[in-house]
């Protein structure tokens, strides 16, 4: 079931604050990019592809980085304890990278930055 809090900014602020204090921050190794290919040509599905996603017309792929060129991203991602209510995280999470680095979804950076992916 699916609970809605009924919150103040303020206080969903306060909460969603504890909660990335409360949470365990994973970086994945390495660098990652993505790669794109005709829907008629399934990827090869191997441990180094993190997801595939397919729209009419091709197939795109996260997969680690292995060659030079082409844009390249750090990953990360967020583990809760059981009972945190982190309903808004993600929404309040790009807010707050927006606001403060200035990204979208995905932002190039120059080569010698690091390029950030969040939601």
């Amino acid at each position: 079931m699916v609970s809605v809090s009924r919150e103040s900014r303020e206080q969903t602020e306060q909460r969603l604050r504890a909660v990335i204090a409360g949470a365990e921050l994973v970086a994945l190794d390495g660098e990652w990019t993505f790669q794109e290919g005709p829907v008629e040509e399934l990827p090869e599905l191997t441990d180094q592809v993190l997801a595939v996603v397919r729209d009419e017309d091709s197939w795109s792929w996260l997969t680690r980085a292995t060659s030079v060129g082409g844009d390249r991203f750090a990953l990360f991602s967020f583990h809760f304890p059981e009972g945190l209510d982190n309903s808004g995280f993600v929404g309040w999470l790009a807010t707050a990278l927006k606001e403060e680095l200035g990204t979208g979804v995905l932002r190039r950076m120059r080569a010698e930055q690091q390029a950030w992916w969040h939601l």
